[in-house]
């Protein structure tokens, strides 16, 4: 009876144990007693280009429009952007870069010459906003410059004056143009690129070659404290991150990389609203191919640069869809639903927790074009679920990043399986911050949090979400998307224990 008392209970344990490994187990150790590097502001940068509407009529309407402006500058844009805390602002491109001579662009605006927007739907540029427009548009939104030098169809003289003509102080034939255009002192703008995707519209060239030109085009960039950054490689090229730090590793202080998330073929890439579960799924999986190559670049570089002295900059990312119907295809307006505000999270967590090598991002476009933060129409404008989760995500700018051990469920579709909780945590003034994304659309995950480093005393939130994965913002109507506060983040004797939401964004901060 003894013997058979014994294998009931095993069998019982065992039954238990069994039923135990179904239920959502998951784990986010938050290691708050060894901060890493600091999250450079510029991690939240966005990228503005000569692009459809993102600059005239989503930042610049001219100071005689019947739109609210500042000085030509949308008001409600100007506004919803210094709320969000805008760190840095990429311009004038894109491949626009490479075809923009910045001379066209100053000077009184009745004597500027008018351009062919080749890249973009062909249209024309009157350059009525150029470089003294684009400073004030930065000044105005407390958020620092970054321009791109145009290489692909300028000259290393061209570069070289441009430089000389925004930061510089002394006497000299460009710095009296700028006082003669009305800008008496320098602008302070320490970003500057060598071209712009050198390997394709900017150029078409090898690594090698671009390597030597890079490094003519740094000699000639003459301004004290500037942070000169390298056309970088297209998405998994490791062979252009090679050749260019192996080339011209001295002369830089960063090198770029872009990726996009396109979840079908580039022919028909899908709807930005029109999509199904397994759509979201395969978009989230596609985004998360960011830590490989954020993880590969950085192996390449490290072994040339072992003290992470140059950063590597995703200045180019974000959702690309078909356009929405009606609107122009070289336009690439397209719309901004919850789907688009998890893949936002999901790549600010990766760069967040890479931050001793990342120093920058910048989403693509700034302001109606790709996965934009915000949609204007004439006098209106429209908050995106990506404006939310970036100014969700705003307390991480400046905070030391805190290393995550995440043990989680998977999220399943089909016969493929990916991770169902994505995170990031920084400490700052003694506030630790962790985001969190639950990719999973049906299920919610509880998670348990052990805080090694940090008592607790209070704990607070907000929230992503909505009713469908494919809800959206649109003129005239009622919010689908916001941002709300969380209250599901319990703390219980020191431990934290949170249930996120299926689709959702949360932040957790502990004090």
């Amino acid at each position: 009876m003894k013997k058979l008392s014994r294998l009931w209970i095993l069998l019982i344990v065992l039954l238990v144990s069994v039923s135990l490994s179904g239920i959502s187990q998951n784990r986010i150790i938050v290691r708050a007693d060894q901060p890493g590097s600091k999250i450079d502001k510029a991690v939240y940068g966005h990228f503005a280009e000569h692009l459809g509407h993102c600059i005239y009529g989503g930042i610049f309407v001219g100071d005689k429009s019947e739109i609210p402006n500042i000085n030509g500058f949308r008001t409600d844009v100007v506004g919803a952007l210094k709320d969000l805390k805008v760190p840095l602002v990429r311009w004038p491109g894109g491949c626009f870069a490479d075809t923009y001579h910045w001379k066209d662009g100053v000077g009184p605006k009745s004597e500027r010459p008018s351009i062919v927007n080749v890249h973009w739907g062909g249209v024309t540029e009157d350059n009525s906003f150029g470089t003294h427009e684009f400073l004030n548009f930065c000044e105005l939104i407390g958020a620092d410059a970054y321009i791109n030098l145009n290489v692909g169809s300028g000259t290393v003289q061209e570069a070289s004056e441009w430089v000389e003509y925004v930061t510089s102080s002394n006497e000299s034939p460009m710095t009296k143009l700028r006082k003669q255009n009305g800008r008496e002192k320098p602008w302070n703008v320490r970003y500057w690129a060598v071209g712009n995707e050198t390997w394709g519209c900017g150029g078409n060239m090898r690594p090698e070659y671009y390597a030597d030109i890079y490094k003519q085009y740094a000699t000639f960039m003459r301004a004290p404290g500037i942070y000169k950054i390298a056309s970088g490689a297209n998405v998994e090229d490791y062979k252009w991150t090679e050749v260019l730090m192996r080339e011209a590793t001295r002369q830089m202080s960063g090198l770029s990389v872009h990726y996009y998330t396109v979840p079908r073929e580039w022919n028909k890439k899908g709807s930005a609203t029109q999509f199904n579960d397994s759509v979201w799924f395969v978009t989230l999986q596609k985004t998360l191919k960011m830590e490989e190559l954020v993880t590969k670049h950085s192996a390449v570089m490290d072994k040339y640069d072992p003290n992470k002295k140059v950063g590597l900059l995703v200045d180019e990312w974000g959702t690309w869809y078909d356009v929405e119907p009606g609107t122009n295809p070289g336009f690439l307006f397209q719309q901004n639903t919850l789907r688009d505000a998890l893949v936002a999270g999901i790549n600010l967590n990766i760069f967040n927790n890479h931050a001793d090598r990342v120093r920058m991002s910048n989403i693509a476009q700034m302001i109606n074009v790709l996965q934009s933060v915000i949609l204007t129409k004439d006098k209106e404008m429209v908050l995106t679920p990506t404006y939310y989760v970036f100014k969700m995500y705003s307390v991480h700018q400046e905070a030391k990043m805190l290393p995550l051990e995440i043990k989680c469920n998977q999220y399943t579709s089909g016969t493929k399986s990916i991770d169902a909780i994505n995170a990031s945590a920084s400490i700052k003034d003694g506030v630790v911050s962790i985001t969190i994304c639950n990719l999973d659309p049906f299920k919610s995950q509880d998670i348990s949090f052990d805080i090694q480093g940090l008592s607790a005393a209070s704990v607070t939130g907000k929230i992503v979400t909505a009713n469908k994965i494919n809800a959206y913002n649109d003129f005239g109507n009622k919010e689908e998307v916001s941002m709300a506060d969380y209250k599901s983040a319990k703390l219980n004797k020191g431990s934290l224990e949170a249930s996120i939401p299926a689709k959702s964004v949360v932040l957790i901060q502990l004090k």
